[in-house]
């Protein structure tokens, strides 16, 4: 008896995460038929062994199926963040990667995974552990293997960058030797061993940081490369060599433009892009991951004043230059940068997605169908439709008329799974 009630109390918490056997049948007032951008009803969604069996008005109803009526809320695909730090939490980060062990980080990453799960995201994309290198692949194991509830997960293991880059422990004493928050790769035979190293050790995917650090001068973005055009090519060819890609860190010109020519699958930041980094991003399908969430969460907790304001205008600067890449036709994804910002509370991204430019049928888009695609499961997840996995959220409200509804998550399932009910 005690048993059966502890293993009924962890499947209420989202912890047991068998697929289930019977047919389930969700029902609800609305659904987002995200690829046509439009809004169904009523609802209802038939999932039998985790897949997506029938959606539409009306399915059938199989004997023994369990019904779950969510009344007036609107079904949505699973959203999916292409840009998340699961290693990371709201305070100094690069003290985090001193003061708190790998363990330490890995017990808070889980932690961070299920906030995120139950805010309404079912996939992610990991952007580099920031210093506890392949730790993230145990993560991603224990979610697989139901241990732990959490989406399903892309990740890097810990990013690359050159000595004294971007992520490299500048302005500490030299004498203690603290480490990076990345390995070290100083040139195209080094990139090739770490990237060996890293795709051993678990990673899906090879991130790299192409650009910084970033400074304004009369108001335009400056911020040197990290890597040539032909050092970015020898990474994209090795990943490419074992069917996996590379993203980049990258927010202004010329690195953006070395990223692109080098066949990167994102530009994550994008702040900046010249009329031919647009251009090769719209012709070779690569996108742009903005982050504006990120920005607008650093510019609200500055130190001081006059960082807020200076990072209030960096946000300001960027949307005027996202406006411009949509027009250009750069493909989109939601990627919101959470970690250094409290986990399950990047569906914000979205709502600024739509403030600077996006339609919200465009945004939700943006962290459905092409989240997947750029995760590489364009093929399972991102819409509400027959064979896919029925990764399947429930929002008050219709997000095509306000996106805000996403930040209003009151069920979840993923897999056939329901993990917030």
């Amino acid at each position: 008896m005690r048993r059966r009630a502890l293993l009924a109390w962890m499947a209420c918490c989202g912890w047991m995460c068998a697929q289930q056997s019977a047919p389930v049948v969700l029902r609800a007032a609305r659904m987002v038929d995200v690829a046509a951008g439009r809004t169904v009803a009523p609802a209802e969604v038939l999932v039998e062994g985790g897949r997506i069996v029938e959606a539409g008005s009306a399915v059938r109803h199989p004997a023994g199926a369990e019904v779950i009526d969510l009344g007036d809320r609107t079904l949505v695909p699973g959203l999916i963040d292409a840009h998340v730090h699961l290693f990371l939490h709201p305070g100094a980060e690069d003290l985090q990667t001193v003061e708190e062990s790998v363990p330490e980080r890995t017990i808070l990453a889980t932690l961070a995974a299920r906030a995120d799960l139950m805010a309404g995201f079912t996939a992610e994309r990991d952007m580099g552990t920031e210093g506890a290198g392949s730790a993230d692949t145990a993560v991603r194991n224990a979610i697989d293997k139901g241990l732990i509830p959490g989406p399903r997960l892309r990740i890097s293991g810990n990013a690359i960058d050159i000595l004294g880059g971007h992520e490299d422990a500048i302005h500490y004493n030299p004498a203690q030797h603290v480490l990076p928050n990345a390995t070290w790769a100083n040139n195209a035979a080094e990139l090739v061993t770490v990237i060996r190293q890293q795709f051993k050790e678990g990673a899906d995917f090879i991130k790299m940081y192409e650009t910084g650090r970033d400074a304004v001068r009369d108001g335009k973005l400056t911020t040197p490369y990290q890597y040539t055009e032909a050092e970015l090519r020898a990474a994209v060819e090795e990943a490419a060599r074992v069917g996996k890609r590379v993203a980049v860190h990258a927010t202004g010109e010329p690195g953006t433009l070395y990223a692109a020519r080098a066949g990167v699958v994102s530009v994550d930041h994008a702040n900046q892009l010249s009329e031919e980094t647009m251009r090769l991003m719209r012709e070779k399908g690569i996108f742009a991951v903005p982050t504006f969430a990120i920005s607008e969460y650093f510019a609200s907790h500055a130190a001081t004043p006059e960082i807020g304001a200076r990072e209030e205008k960096a946000v300001d600067m960027h949307a005027e230059e996202f406006r411009k890449q949509l027009a250009a036709g750069v493909p989109m994804a939601m990627g919101s940068d959470v970690g250094p910002f409290p986990h399950g509370t990047q569906a914000r991204e979205f709502v600024l997605m739509v403030k600077y430019g996006m339609k919200p049928a465009e945004a939700l888009r943006a962290g459905t169908m092409n989240g997947a695609k750029l995760l590489g499961w364009g093929d399972n997840i991102g819409q509400l439709k027959p064979g896919y996995l029925a990764d399947v959220i429930a929002v008050e409200g219709d997000p095509l008329a306000d996106i805000g509804a996403l930040e209003k998550v009151t069920f979840v399932m993923k897999g056939g799974v329901v993990y917030r009910k």
